[in-house]
């Protein structure tokens, strides 16, 4: 409305400048009669009501239209104010409600008669104008709505396409930060869970023993507290926490939540500890863990740092939850172009398990599936399979993308 009323205000000293006058619309070409005072207030009838065309447009057409038949009909001078005529039919098809079926047609009806009933009116005044002359007319003034129209399917048109890029973009994001929670969730509860189980049976067989394996059930909570603590940060600055429940619901939510690709991802998300800390942590909770890091490590992006710490972390959970005691060794070489990751957990236990170890069932599968998705953002590879011995191992390649390097 502010808008709309600046421009028709700003505009008014054109519009009604004598100067501008034979811009004006122009219909019946009826012999001229003096304004005076009435005529000025039909002449101001026909600009000033656009400080109302897109909170009415519809009102603001049948105001305009109204005054400028009673222009014509009378025979006041042109004015270039009758421009107004053109912008309110614009603006209906621009920004009046898409009404559809009888209202529609009931609309076009009620315009069509009154320009019928304006052409006679026209007619028996004197107006040289013919019958095709007044066709011509209205197929012109049907043109400036079909331009309204045109403008709002293009403009509906983008804001459905930026609604679905935000949804799309939306998605990604709760699909990275569910993967993030998985990776985090299953590798610490389940260390815990490995630890606890140790500890009931060491509280008989060697309880000088308990007090570690209770040291490492603590450290294994903290670790996950400030993980979850880094991701639920994120999600709350994703919109993701409060969207929901707030005035606006999800819609609002969604609005919010800028599009973050899985490149930009590790700008977003905490970046992962040493790999030696990670193997340190599975080697507490009981699982013979070993590590051969080769090559010389360049500097990474975060993301691909975090896309080779969570395939270590996903593969060593998977080791205690479904191997534990069996020896398990983390190969990684870091190469000038990418950084290969190989995680392989031999068939049987080289040592006896520990007291207390024992799988805790099948999974879902979602883990490798998630890590498949984080590295082929990359343009890299994994692989997971069982091994003759009947072990497993997994095998991830990640280009590296380090600045200086070949693609």
């Amino acid at each position: 409305m502010p808008r709309d009323a600046v421009f028709t205000v700003l505009l008014a000293p054109v519009v009604f400048a004598p100067v501008t006058a034979p811009l004006g619309a122009q219909f019946g070409d009826l012999a001229e009669r003096p304004s005076g005072l009435p005529g000025a207030l039909v002449t101001v009838a026909l600009w000033l009501p656009l400080v109302l065309r897109r909170r009415w447009p519809g009102g603001c057409l049948a105001l305009v239209a109204s005054a400028f038949a009673v222009h014509e009909l009378v025979g006041y001078p042109q004015t270039c104010a009758s421009m107004g005529l053109y912008i309110a039919l614009y603006s209906v098809g621009a920004h009046g409600n898409p009404a559809g079926g009888v209202r529609r047609t009931l609309a076009v009806a009620v315009a069509t008669t009154f320009y019928v009933l304006f052409a006679l009116g026209l007619h028996g005044r004197g107006s040289p104008q013919r019958v095709p002359d007044f066709v011509l007319l209205y197929l012109s003034l049907v043109g400036f709505w079909a331009v309204g129209k045109v403008v709002r399917a293009w403009r509906d048109g983008e804001a459905e396409r930026h609604r679905l890029s935000v949804e799309a973009a939306t998605a990604r994001e709760r699909a990275r930060i569910a993967r993030e929670l998985h990776d985090v969730v299953t590798h610490h509860v389940t260390a815990m869970v490995v630890q606890a189980d140790a500890a009931q049976f060491l509280l008989a067989d060697a309880p000088e023993r308990v007090a570690t394996g209770l040291g490492a059930i603590s450290d294994s909570g903290r670790h996950a507290l400030t993980d979850l603590q880094h991701l639920l940060g994120v999600l709350k600055a994703s919109g993701g926490t409060s969207g929901d429940t707030a005035a606006g619901g999800p819609r609002a939510a969604v609005s919010e939540v800028p599009a973050v690709s899985e490149t930009s991802a590790g700008d977003r998300t905490p970046e992962p500890g040493a790999l030696s800390d990670l193997v340190e942590q599975t080697r507490t909770a009981g699982q013979p863990v070993e590590l051969a890091e080769q090559g010389e490590k360049l500097p990474l992006a975060a993301a691909v740092e975090l896309a080779a710490y969570r395939v270590v972390q996903e593969a060593l959970t998977n080791a205690l939850k479904h191997a534990p005691g069996h020896r398990t060794l983390v190969q990684v070489h870091y190469g000038r172009h990418e950084v290969a990751v190989e995680v392989t957990t031999e068939g049987a236990p080289a040592t006896a398990a520990a007291p207390g170890l024992r799988p805790l069932g099948r999974g879902s599968g979602h883990g490798l599936i998630g890590l498949r998705e984080r590295v082929s953002v990359f343009g890299g590879e994994l692989s997971a399979g069982s091994r003759p011995d009947g072990g497993f191992s997994v095998r991830a390649r990640i280009p590296s993308g380090t600045p200086g390097g070949e693609a």
